[in-house]
């Protein structure tokens, strides 16, 4: 596939090797290596668990296992929610041709 602005003679360029681990890791395979998206995604999912965690209080009567079970429910639920999120925003930046 050729630039359409490039001469014939100048090599083309494809992605860095960086950037084919990405595509690969968010399509098919992989460990995301990214920093701001683990960050997020940690950020995001301690929020959950501290959702959970007043849920399971305030909705339990038994006070230690409410709180278990509402924070162990939170971090799956923000581990979930989040890993959507980051994939939809991941392939939207593949189509846009940014594999940062």
């Amino acid at each position: 596939m050729t630039q359409p602005n490039a001469s014939p003679n100048e090599p083309q360029r494809g992605l860095t090797g960086r950037q084919t681990y990405n595509v690969v890791s968010d399509t098919a395979i992989g460990l995301n290596f990214r920093a701001r998206d683990n960050l997020w995604q940690g950020v995001f999912i301690l929020a959950w668990v501290v959702v959970g965690l007043g849920a399971g209080w305030l909705a339990s009567d038994v006070q230690p296992l409410g709180i278990l079970i509402g924070a162990t429910a939170g971090l799956i639920v923000g581990f979930l929610v989040s890993g959507v999120f980051l994939m939809i925003y991941r392939l939207g930046r593949h189509l846009q041709g940014k594999h940062d």
